[in-house]
Formats: C-alpha cells, structure tokens, sequence
C-alpha cells in the first residue's frame, strides 16, 4: 500500500476518533448539568470502576472472580437506570455511549489483528481520489464523451455502449455484473470506465482505479518486500468496484501473468465486479495469458467491443 495513503487513512481514523470522544463528552456534560441523576450514576459508575482495578491488582483465585461478578451486576443495574432515566427525559438510551463511525473498529482501522473493512474502503476511495485527480475525472463524465467521432455501425456500436455504460453505472451495486472492455486504443475505454467510476464514488462505494501495471508493480513490490506485505493484494480484492485499465501492457511474467488470473478469479468467487480494459482482442488475450483468463472474461464478464477511429488523432488532425 501506498504509505501515503496509509498515513492519510490513519489519520482520518485519528480524526474520527478524536471527533467521537469530543462529542461523547459534550453530551455527558449537558446530561450532569440537565439530569443531577444521572451525573450521581456516572460518578458511582466511576469509583466502581476504581474499585475494579483495585481488586484484580490485589485480589486472587475464586475471592477475585466473585467480587468482579458482583460488580459487574451492580454496573449493569446502573446503566439500566441511567438509561431509564435518559428516556423519562427525552433522551435517546444510548445517548452518553460512545458514537465512532465505524462500531466494529472504534475508528481504529483494526479488527482483530487484521485490517477493517472501513479502513479498507478508506484506503481504496483515498487512493481512487489521488488517481482521479491525476486523471481529471471531471473531464470523463458520461456528459462529454462525444458520439460524433464515430460513424455507421461503429456510431450504432458505441451508442449502445455508452447507454450500457451509463445504465451500469446508474443501477451499480456490490452484486453488479463485471465488464471486459475491449478495442483498439483511443476509442473511448478509459473514458467510459472513468465516467462509471465517478458515478459509483457518487453512491458512496469503494473505488480503485489505476493501469494494470501501476497495481501490477505495488503487489509486486510488497509481496517480494521484507514484511511479504499483502495490504495492495487486499485492497485490490476487497473493493467495492476495481477499476484495472490498460492490462495487456504490463510486462510479461510469469507473476504478472499468475496475479491476473488470482485478481479476476478471487473477486468473481466473491461476487465483486471488476472492470477490465485492454487494447487486445480475444485472440491477444489468448496468446498473453492462461486459457482460464480468456475461459471467465468470456463466460462471466459482460463483454464490450470498442469500435471506430482514434479518437484522439481525430482531435488532433481537427485541431491542426
């Protein structure tokens, strides 16, 4: 993973947590000055936590076991009075609970001893932000892709594409079909993948978006590091919607070659869709990876065939 992401992601988690105890406290604030009960309950609260500390440090055998399980129920008889009396005053019961963002982690990042899916999703949308700013994602909406530059069936082609495109991206959800888009170069690929992705961090799900070499190089580079991290390898396949542009132009090797196949099969096993753009045919594809590569792109992506002129020297020449 990126270790600037990873920073920007901790630091936000900081953040939340920080923002989270602020809040917590203002509340208890205004409940002691409101409700002198409940500031009496918290105080109770307190010293028997005190007490608690006390008795595990000096304690032993069953004397220490008893006498936690006796405070114990005695704290849960203070917290259903205390929230009981919160309700007879208007307030919700779990009011002066601590409010974090993210209830499995607290804000932070961890589950257990692995990463949680919020920090996950974090690190994916901080990481798609930081690509789309590189790539003007304001520039690849559904909105400036231009049909004119495409005549006869490639005109017929490509507007069913964009509509295919635009309906994808309007209806996309976790359990949305994966999409192979492929064709020569120039013909619009990135740009309709860009445009999705706009509209899917608009809905609020986890992108990652970046060339296949780009993701190709970060695995690499940490699953051959000294820790054998697995951070990018996660992200990649957890996201929401992973977003793998220009495969095809990746170095060939032999672990390129087998982390594709392991990228295109794991996320399918877990039902996540994927979208993959590439400048070969189904021919090239066949001739640069695994017959399996070829066998579920064609079996269980929606398959695209981009059609028509460069568009990019059509722009050029104009512009001439």
């Amino acid at each position: 993973m990126d270790s600037e992401i990873f920073d920007k992601a901790q630091a936000i988690l900081t953040n939340r947590r920080m923002r989270a105890v602020s809040e917590n406290e203002m509340r208890i604030r205004e409940v002691n000055e409101k409700i002198p009960q409940i500031r009496e309950i918290n105080e109770v609260l307190y010293n028997t936590g005190k007490e608690l500390i006390s008795i595990i440090s000096n304690g032993k055998g069953k004397d220490i076991s008893d006498k936690i399980e006796q405070l114990r129920q005695y704290n849960l008889g203070a917290q259903m009075m205390s929230k009981k009396i919160l309700a007879e005053n208007g307030y919700p019961e779990d009011y002066l609970e601590m409010h974090y963002t993210c209830p499995k982690c607290s804000d932070t990042g961890y589950n257990g001893s692995k990463f949680c899916d919020c920090f996950k999703a974090l690190c994916g949308k901080l990481a798609a932000d930081e690509l789309n700013n590189n790539s003007q994602l304001e520039l690849s909406s559904f909105d400036t892709f231009s049909l004119s530059y495409y005549s006869g069936e490639n005109y017929n082609a490509m507007k069913n594409i964009l509509e295919f495109t635009k309906q994808y991206a309007a209806t996309f959800s976790p359990d949305s079909k994966s999409i192979l888009m492929f064709g020569q170069t120039g013909l619009g690929k990135t740009h309709l993948s860009l445009a999705i992705a706009n509209k899917v961090l608009e809905k609020g799900y986890g992108v990652i978006y970046d060339s296949a070499i780009n993701i190709l190089r970060k695995i690499e580079k940490e699953h051959f590091s000294r820790e054998h991290s697995s951070e990018m390898i996660d992200l990649v396949m957890d996201t929401d919607l992973l977003i793998l542009d220009d495969m095809g132009t990746e170095y060939e090797s032999q672990f390129y070659t087998a982390t594709i196949y392991n990228i295109i099969n794991t996320r399918l096993n877990r039902g996540k869709p994927s979208i993959i753009s590439t400048n070969l045919d189904f021919a090239g594809i066949g001739r640069r990876y695994d017959k399996r590569v070829v066998s579920r792109l064609v079996s269980m992506y929606s398959c695209l065939e981009f059609k028509g002129k460069d568009v990019r020297l059509q722009k050029r020449n104009n512009n001439a």
